[in-house]
């Protein structure tokens, strides 16, 4: 994925900006915890793709089964 349409929430940040914040995090959490929150987004990130597949799966199944030509 382009980083540059990862980002487009974030506006017009530039590499200062960036730094800023990574810097306030570093400070804010240290740096012992950063991997362990990394883990949990990182976690939190595949649930949601999981769920969202799921929901994805199972309407696409109800889909085909109303398209089946139906037998009298």
């Amino acid at each position: 994925m382009y980083s540059g349409t990862l980002f487009l929430f974030l506006g017009d940040l530039g590499g200062g900006e960036l730094f800023v914040i990574l810097t306030a995090v570093l400070l804010l959490f240290g740096a012992d915890k950063i991997p362990g929150i990394a883990r949990s987004f990182g976690r939190g990130i595949r649930e949601f793709k999981d769920a969202t597949n799921e929901i994805k799966n199972e309407l696409e199944r109800h889909i085909d089964d109303d398209n089946k030509p139906k037998t009298v």
